[in-house]
This record gives C-alpha cells, sequence and structure tokens, in this order.
C-alpha cells in the first residue's frame, strides 16, 4: 500500500513495539495479525501526515485512509493458491522487476530473519557493498513503482527461482552456526515442505527440500557436547537420523528422474552418497567428483569449485586440487574456507610450514566462534613446525 519498503518497515517495528508495551497488560487480540496490520497502518498514516511532501504521498494516505474506516477488511489475505502466509510474502517480495541478486538479498533481509552482515557473508561480499545492494533495490521499488502484491498462480514460476534462493541462504545461515539455529533451519524446512506440496512438478523445490533433510540428518554428529566442530570424516555415523537421510534421498532420486537437473538437486544427490556411506572410508568419491563436475557446469560459482577440487583430493589427485584450489585465490581470498581448505591440501602433501600459515589466514577471517576454535587448534598444531 505504501510503495515505500523503508516506511513500511518502520510502521511495522512501531506495531510490534507497541504490542511488546500493551499486549502484556491488555492481553493478546483475537486476531494479533489484524491489530499488528491496523497499528502498522495508524503508525504510518501519521508519518505520511507529517511529511512536507505530503501532495507527493497523497495516493499512499487515501489507500490507508479508506482502509480505516469502520468494518474495513485489514486481514493479510494469502489471495492466489499459496496456503502459506509466508510464503506468499516471500514470492510477493521476490519481484522479478528486481535483479535476482538484489530481490533474494532485499528478501533474506526483510522476511529471512537476517541482519544485513549475515546476508553480507553469504553472499562472501563487504557489508558496505550488501548494505548499497539492498539500499539500491529499495530506491527501484518507489522509483519505478514495482507493485509488491501476491502474485498469481501462473506468476509463481517467474519467482521460484528467487524464492529457493532465499530459503536455502536461510537454511545455510541456521545450519552453518555452532550450535544450529534451528529456528531457522526448521521454518526453512517447514516452508521447502510446503512448496514442494505446491508445486510438485517442480523439480529443483524437491531437491532443495530433499538437500535440507539429508542435512539436518546428520546434524547430531557435526559438534561435540562442548561444541566443537567435528569433520565429516571423523563423525559417529549411528548418531545420524536415518529416517530423514532416506526421505531426502527418495526425494532427489526421484526429481533427478525428471530429467531437469539442478543446483539443489545435485547439491542434494552428493549429499545422498554421503548419506549412504557406512563409513568414511566406504564413500564413493568418484560419483561424488562426477556429480561435482555436473554441478561446476551448472553453477560455475568459486566455492562449488572449492568442494569439487575437495572431492578430486579424495580421488588421489591432491596436486591438481591445489592447484585448482590456488587459482580461486581472487575470487575467495576473503572466506575463510578457502584458506582452510588450501591448509588441509598442503598438509597432505607435507607442506607443514605452509599449511600452518594457511590456517592462520583462515582464523583470521573466521567469526564463528565453533570455526575459530577449530582453526586455532591447527595453527597450534602447527606452529612448531619450521619453515
Amino acid at each position: 500500500m505504501l510503495g515505500d519498503v523503508d516506511l513500511a518497515e518502520d510502521a511495522v517495528q512501531d506495531a510490534l513495539a507497541a504490542a511488546v508495551r500493551t499486549w502484556p497488560r491488555d492481553g493478546v487480540p483475537d486476531n494479533p495479525g489484524a491489530w499488528l496490520l491496523t497499528t502498522a497502518r495508524h503508525r504510518a498514516i501519521d508519518h505520511l501526515r507529517r511529511e512536507r511532501s505530503l501532495a507527493a504521498r497523497q495516493e499512499a494516505l487515501l489507500r490507508l485512509a479508506a482502509l480505516d474506516q469502520p468494518g474495513a477488511d485489514v486481514a493479510y489475505e494469502a489471495g492466489s493458491g499459496i496456503p502459506d502466509d509466508r510464503l506468499a510474502l516471500l514470492f510477493t517480495c521476490c519481484h522479478p522487476g528486481l535483479a535476482m541478486e538484489a530481490r533474494v538479498a532485499l528478501t533474506l533481509r526483510l522476511l529471512g530473519g537476517l541482519t544485513t552482515e549475515e546476508v553480507a557473508r553469504l553472499f562472501l561480499v563487504p557489508l558496505p557493498t550488501m548494505a548499497a545492494r539492498i539500499t539500491r533495490a529499495k530506491k527501484k521499488i518507489a522509483v519505478a513503482g514495482i507493485p509488491f502484491r501476491v502474485p498469481d498462480d501462473d506468476e509463481l514460476p517467474d519467482r521460484l527461482n528467487a524464492v529457493l534462493a532465499v530459503l536455502y541462504l536461510v537454511f545455510t545461515e541456521g545450519y552453518a552456526a555452532v550450535p544450529v539455529r534451528a529456528p531457522l533451519c526448521e521454518e526453512a524446512v517447514r516452508l521447502a515442505r510446503v512448496l514442494v506440496s505446491l508445486m510438485p512438478d517442480e523439480p529443483e523445490a524437491a531437491g532443495l527440500l530433499a538437500l535440507m533433510l539429508l542435512s539436518v540428518g546428520r546434524s547430531a554428529a557435526r559438534v561435540t557436547p562442548s561444541g566443537d566442530l567435528v569433520l565429516l570424516r571423523d563423525q559417529d555415523r549411528s548418531a545420524w537420523d536415518a529416517a530423514l537421510l532416506a526421505e531426502g534421498a527418495a526425494l532427489v532420486e526421484n526429481a533427478l528422474r525428471s530429467g531437469r537437473p539442478g543446483t539443489y538437486q545435485v547439491q542434494a544427490a552428493i549429499a545422498a552418497v554421503h548419506a549412504a556411506a557406512p563409513a568414511y572410508d566406504d564413500t564413493d568419491w568418484p560419483q561424488i567428483a562426477a556429480l561435482y563436475r555436473t554441478l561446476r557446469a551448472i553453477d560455475p560459482s568459486p566455492v562449488v569449485a572449492l568442494n569439487a577440487a575437495v572431492a578430486d583430493a579424495e580421488c588421489g589427485s591432491v596436486a591438481e586440487a591445489l592447484a585448482e584450489v590456488d587459482a580461486l585465490g581472487d575470487a575467495l581470498a576473503s572466506y575463510h574456507l578457502f584458506h582452510a581448505t588450501r591448509a588441509d591440501l598442503l598438509a597432505r602433501l607435507g607442506r607443514d610450514a605452509a599449511a600452518g600459515e594457511a590456517y592462520a589466514r583462515g582464523l583470521a577471517l573466521a567469526t564463528d566462534p565453533a570455526d575459530r576454535r577449530f582453526l586455532a587448534g591447527r595453527v597450534a598444531a602447527y606452529a612448531s613446525v619450521a619453515p
């Protein structure tokens, strides 16, 4: 209604603050959503009336004022066939009038529960770069008059890739944290399930859900009780959730039958190969390396190339894998896992002093406490090695 993302955010946050103040005293209203929307609308009206440039905002004010009449329907309506309000909002925010990266970043910030700093980290860009990108997206919405409304069913396919990217990145942010940020992961999985039921013929939706389930199924063995990371090779596989792994493997197998492989399907297929191995030494690394070649053809990103190099190293091509990783230095110089991966390859080749230096560079870039403890342990282990 406002055509102004910043003003909408401010109005909603004012409403939430008002709820925090009044609900404990007066009780939670029968329809909390309608209460919040009504309060937010009143805050927006107050703001627009105070603005000097009122004439330029007259249309928005009139729309809001019209809804301020007795009996006006102010409850949020999902509109199309989307059976979940939050999923409807994701499709709404992922408007094709914005560039893909801009719409994903903006949606993560507005609806994904992530800070701008967390969004920047997921995109491997500096915080000022991401802040400017989000600001430009908001300005384009206002200047171009991009209509933010729940899309009709026939508009959903054009927005699907962005919605999938948002869910993937929300899940990634939650899963990568130690301890896992369970609310982010659980909501991403829930919405992915709704999306698969809504669009059952979209194999990438099924692939993304499969990837999430195959990841969550192994999460119990990723961290020690004291909060330290456990590498895949050292994990207790009896602690993995067999039911979730079986569900994920079946989903991706069925999705791949469509003959339209995509990035989430292939990533899920890789995860399924890991899940099928009873022990680390039984992992079918040639199959994983082949899947990574397929993934690189679909998504030739530096991070995918880094992971592909790890698979190549496990197949015995350690020196070649190190050369592949070194070639990614410019693109991934600020990514702590790039330096950690490079350090591991250097150590395998007996270049212990260089490995220690690479681990130290990774430690300097890591922000998560568990990552820092792990890398600090590696740095200490190589500290006594003479150059």
